[in-house]
């Protein structure tokens, strides 16, 4: 069973700390490949809100940016008031970070995501933890926010999954 859960894990991405264990016993029946792109292909269906909103972000499709979140969402970032709630919460989330690039003067923002480092799913929930780059201009200058970390969660409804919460912490 031991080698089993290395192996989906390897297939699937999940980092697995080595253990001293005892050897497994044989299974009975070989590891399904299908059972394996079946949990492949939910963690992609998870993350495609994430990129969604991310592509939106880059774009300044503020419509499909929005259309990543749930309609009661939490959020908290780097700059004010720093969390958001409610209904409506990542709208107001866009109108505060205009506010807050026009008042510190800072443009073209584009944020980059790398490979998950979790993308925990149970059931209707997902949990997904992902390092994030951001660049942008303030006052002209070329800024960069490497290495922080964008942590978010996500239910599946009638309309697939979901941005439920996020939190960005910058390096």
């Amino acid at each position: 069973m031991y080698r089993l859960l290395v192996a989906l894990a390897l297939v699937v991405g999940i980092p697995v700390a080595a253990t001293a264990q005892a050897p497994a016993k044989p299974s009975a029946k070989p590891a399904s490949k299908s059972g394996a792109a079946s949990i492949s292909r939910e963690k992609a269906a998870v993350m495609a809100p994430v990129h969604q909103f991310v592509d939106g972000f880059n774009k300044g499709d503020v419509t499909s940016a929005l259309g990543a979140c749930a309609e009661e969402t939490y959020i908290i970032d780097e700059f004010p008031p720093y969390q958001w709630h409610g209904a409506g919460a990542c709208a107001k989330w866009v109108g505060d970070y205009d506010a807050d690039s026009k008042k510190n003067d800072v443009s073209d923002g584009v944020v980059t995501l790398s490979t998950p480092k979790h993308v925990d799913i149970a059931g209707d929930r997902a949990y997904v933890v992902v390092p994030a780059n951001y660049v942008f201009k303030q006052k002209g200058q070329v800024m960069k926010e490497a290495g922080s970390i964008l942590t978010i969660t996500l239910q599946k409804g009638a309309n697939g999954w979901r941005i439920t919460a996020w939190t960005w912490a910058k390096s």
